[in-house]
């Protein structure tokens, strides 16, 4: 007796920073992936096309990238671990436009010695851009790794300042 896999729904979506692959479970985003990412996934055999599916999530990204959306209001559902979900979420707490360290963040979860598993935690994102993880840099300021390229990550960041209305783009950490 087999099973039927469970679908992968999937959408692409052309970006300022390249195409972007879009996923769901059918009920929420499962992934937001970058072209040359080492975690972005294949379109598999039983994946399935849905632009229909997935249109809200399109219009919300190219609402963001026109400049017209500060916060996404889709529902979400990131395979992880309990520790990867708890960072996940209050990655999606830094506003728009505004950075936290990775120390800082390790705090505010209430785990002060994190600061490494929250690095780790924060480069397996799967929803990149909606999960907002380009907003974490390194204690010095420095815009450290990005699964999806340290260019990208600048180019997310000033994008975001530039439509804050702030007319210097130089990084703003939460606090």
């Amino acid at each position: 007796m087999s099973t039927s896999p469970v679908p992968v729904y999937y959408t692409e979506l052309e970006s300022p920073i390249g195409p972007l692959l879009i996923t769901s479970d059918g009920d929420a985003i499962t992934g937001v992936h970058m072209e040359d990412q080492a975690t972005r996934p294949q379109i598999g055999e039983h994946w399935i096309r849905d632009d229909r599916r997935l249109e809200q999530a399109r219009a919300q990204l190219i609402a963001y990238f026109e400049g017209r959306l500060q916060q996404f209001d889709l529902p979400l559902a990131g395979a992880g671990t309990p520790f990867q979900k708890q960072v996940w979420q209050a990655l999606q707490e830094i506003p728009f436009g505004h950075t936290e360290t990775y120390g800082d963040l390790a705090r505010r979860i209430g785990n002060e010695k994190a600061s490494r598993a929250v690095g780790l935690a924060n480069g397996r994102n799967p929803i990149g851009i909606i999960v907002p993880c380009h907003r974490v840099i390194g204690a010095n300021g420095a815009l450290t790794g990005y699964a999806g390229g340290v260019e990208r990550k600048q180019w997310l960041l000033a994008h975001e300042r530039a439509h804050m209305g702030q007319e210097q783009l130089d990084l703003v950490p939460v606090r």
